[in-house]
């Protein structure tokens, strides 16, 4: 009852007579202490929507932080209504379930409907992204409102939780604890800077937990009767802001100043194995492009995200003869099917090869000795992966290796091994680039060459989707063929690189994001996307010239890897960096096979021109390689020098936030996994009454269940014991060791100590697991 509405004549109510289970207009914790749960739960999702976690895009997760104002809503509604957890979390999920698919309907449809096509927009957009990632075991679905939606119920619940447990429970530590769990998180997945949400939420957790602590010493003066309860407040607040200033300032200060970094070596040979543990969970999630990158993935499938990442990382060490000229791109994958946003490879099927057998032989990607010349190599990763990489053609490798290719006939995809930065040794085939040698290449005989593909490689590399190519699009290959000397694939493939590369056209760089949600990208595809834009990176340059190649009948693939890298003068070995790592294309010609043709513009090209040569009119067909025709182990490995070890971690250009996630969630089973054996191996060595009894204060203590100074040993433990009904009689046991030894001046038999060690342990797990649970706070202050 307040004054306002008190009897006349009576004296106004006190806050204590308040019903319990009744809104009050004034909170007792204190409108600070809302505001302060807030202020919590909005740096979440501040920090949510600054990770621009949609496609790159800031405008589609700028509902969070009304999302989170809701869910803490609903968790207050709940405490103060004096609900049980599972009727406040029941209810409050039943409200985001009609709530959050009706805001995230504004993002998927702007320009406003009615409330059943706001729900049926978010609904069909889910079933849809369920289809292509479930049913049809799509790679990459273009839906976003299944992640919106995933995002908004993630908020809420958070929030929700933080709420509730900030007051019912009044266990501030809990909601601190989740919410910085997922701030922190999200702070590693994203390149954008979050350091000022980190701030705001390290200043909202410690004045949270000093305004609670305040108010149970209130609440523990008001009980026993001791001086003026509302002189502690100011206290409490007046030391805590100094330290809190303090404290943060220095942090900032540390943080801008310092250059160590301890924990640099930290996952030193993790990399790859995170990688490739990543990419089974990478499709489910939100394509940012804005995430950092563990390097990159050269998976099934190559997103192309609006930006591009590199660094001055190594990533390999290769020996090569010191006079070689040629130098080839060391390839990882190669991608067959182009899909609008990414490139993917088809279906493969494995090739088990052992040490110094053919990787190539029996495929369709064999080739034919004679107009080869030898290379032989030897490459050192910088990590630990499992990828090998190859200069085209490669005829083998002195390990035992998987090759997938796709098809019938067999066309390389990529070639694997077990994971290890352990160096391997490569035999391959380079084309010969004169016409002086019968069958060599030159720009005369690819003119030549004609057209009498073999029809898989037609069904292959010429297939595109039907809306690949825009009406901008269009027009560049129209400019394209018309600036071409001549109408063969080779000289279109030529005019190509040509109009590409040219700056007047085209111009590089790295992050096109800005640019690309500028012209709606997103709905029209990459090609389209360079064609308005023009300005894009190696992915936009070779995917724009495979498109184009392909719609006019030539087979056109994309392969991505490392460039030829940097030579170490002298040394007889090329540095290859993570800035090195580069998307281009392989252009089929009969009777020769794949020629590689770079686009990139911006001086990124390393290709080296074909030589022109004598004209020709024709070449007769050769046979294939055969696996005789390949060296033996013991030749690949005598022609080479010991190897050169490497180190390091990968830093490039992969845009997944698959790999973050990946270590996020490897650092969260590492800490769960060591903190349960931590708790459950028990105290090590001698055990006393003594120990035991401080021992269990002191984690409780941590958790937030520390006796008060004026307690004794029994009225403690029979308050915890009301928190934990299940562990009173290790409760008991542990008082009544502690009371007899040090008051009663008795000595424990080994059987009681045998005991108390047990108590001990049980307790230890016991009091962990209290953490974790949402109990209502013990005793309610009788």
């Amino acid at each position: 009852m307040t004054a306002a509405s008190a009897p006349v004549g009576s004296a106004p109510a006190q806050p204590a007579t308040r019903p319990a289970r009744r809104l009050p207009f004034e909170p007792a914790e204190g409108w600070l202490t809302i505001g302060l749960v807030f202020l919590l739960c909005l740096s979440l999702a501040w920090s949510l929507d600054g990770a621009r976690l949609i496609l790159g895009r800031d405008q589609d997760t700028d509902f969070l932080p009304w999302i989170a104002v809701l869910g803490v809503a609903a968790g207050i509604l709940g405490a103060k209504a004096g609900w049980g957890r599972w009727r406040t979390y029941l209810l409050g999920a039943i409200a985001a379930a009609l709530i959050t698919p009706l805001i995230v309907g504004t993002v998927i449809a702007p320009d406003g409907a009615a409330p059943s096509e706001l729900f049926r927009a978010t609904a069909e957009a889910t079933v849809a992204a369920f289809e292509d990632l479930v049913i049809n075991d799509q790679r990459t679905t273009p839906q976003t409102g299944h992640h919106l939606w995933v995002l908004g119920l993630l908020m809420w619940g958070t929030a929700m939780y933080a709420a509730y447990t900030c007051f019912h429970h009044r266990r501030p530590l809990n909601a601190i604890l989740v919410v910085g769990l997922l701030l922190v998180g999200n702070i590693a997945l994203t390149l954008s800077p979050q350091l000022v949400y980190l701030v705001i939420f390290t200043l909202a957790a410690l004045f949270l937990l000093i305004r609670f602590h305040t108010l149970e010493e209130q609440a523990d003066w008001i009980r026993r009767r001791i001086g003026d309860p509302g002189a502690i407040s100011g206290l409490y607040l007046r030391g805590g802001t100094i330290f809190i200033v303090t404290a943060v300032s220095a942090s900032l200060l540390l943080t801008t100043v310092a250059s160590s970094a301890p924990l640099a070596g930290m996952w030193t040979g993790m990399t790859g194995r995170l990688i490739e543990w990543s990419q089974a969970i990478e499709r489910f999630l939100p394509a940012s492009g804005n995430a950092p990158s563990l390097g990159p993935a050269f998976g099934s499938t190559a997103a192309i995200r609006g930006f591009w990442t590199s660094s001055d990382d190594p990533a390999l060490t290769i020996e090569i003869a010191a006079d070689e000229r040629a130098v080839p791109y060391w390839a990882a994958v190669v991608y067959d099917t182009f899909a609008m946003d990414r490139w993917e490879t088809s279906p493969t099927r494995l090739l088990e090869r052992e040490a110094g057998q053919g990787t190539l032989s029996d495929t369709g990607d064999a080739v034919d000795p004679t107009a080869r010349r030898p290379l032989t190599v030897t490459i050192t990763p910088a990590t630990a992966t499992s990828i090998v990489f190859t200069p085209f053609a490669p005829l083998a490798v002195d390990q035992a290796v998987d090759v997938e290719v796709v098809g019938t006939s067999g066309y390389l995809a990529r070639i694997s091994r077990d994971t290890t930065a352990d160096p391997y040794t490569v035999a391959a085939q380079l084309a010969v680039m004169s016409d002086t040698v019968e069958g060599g290449i030159t720009t005369n005989r690819l003119k030549v060459a004609g057209t009498d593909y073999p029809a898989e490689i037609v069904e292959l590399y010429t297939t595109l989707p039907a809306d690949a190519l825009g009406p901008n699009a269009i027009d560049v290959r129209d400019a394209i063929v018309a600036s071409a000397t001549g109408d063969t694939p080779y000289e279109i493939a030529e005019a190509a690189v040509r109009y590409l590369q040219d700056p007047a056209n085209f111009r590089y760089d790295t992050d096109v994001r800005d640019e690309s949600s500028e012209a709606g990208c997103d709905s029209i595809g990459v090609v389209e996307c360079f064609a308005i834009i023009k300005v894009g990176y190696c992915e936009y340059y070779a995917s724009t010239m495979a498109v184009v190649l392909r719609s006019l009948g030539i087979p056109t693939r994309m392969v991505e890897g490392y460039q030829s890298g940097e030579a170490d003068l002298g040394a007889g070995v090329r540095r290859v960096k993570q800035s090195d790592a580069h998307a281009w294309v392989q252009v089929y010609f009969p009777r020769y096979g794949w020629v590689d043709f770079d686009p990139t513009g911006g001086g990124v090209s390393e290709l080296a021109p074909i030589p022109s040569g004598r004209p020709e009119a024709s070449l007769p067909p050769r046979p294939s390689a055969s696996a005789s025709q390949i060296p033996a182990r013991s030749q690949i490995t005598d022609e080479i020098a010991p190897p050169i070890g490497g180190g390091g971690v990968i830093g490039g250009p992969g845009q997944s936030t698959g790999p973050l996630v990946a270590v996020f969630l490897l650092l969260v089973l590492i800490v769960g996994v060591i903190t349960v054996t931590a708790w459950r191996r028990g105290p090590r060595g001698p055990v006393s009454a003594d120990g035991a009894y401080g021992s269990v204060t002191r984690l409780a203590t941590r958790l937030g269940f520390g006796p008060r100074p004026n307690q004794t040993v029994y009225e403690y433990v029979g308050g915890l014991a009301e928190a934990m009904p299940a562990s009173r009689p290790e409760l008991e046991t542990v008082a009544r060791a502690k009371v007899e030894v040090a008051y009663g001046g008795r000595v424990l038999g080994d059987d009681r100590l045998a005991g108390l060690r047990e108590a001990q342990r049980r307790l230890r797990v016991s009091l962990v697991a209290l953490g974790f649970r949402r109990f209502r706070r013990r005793g309610r202050r009788r």
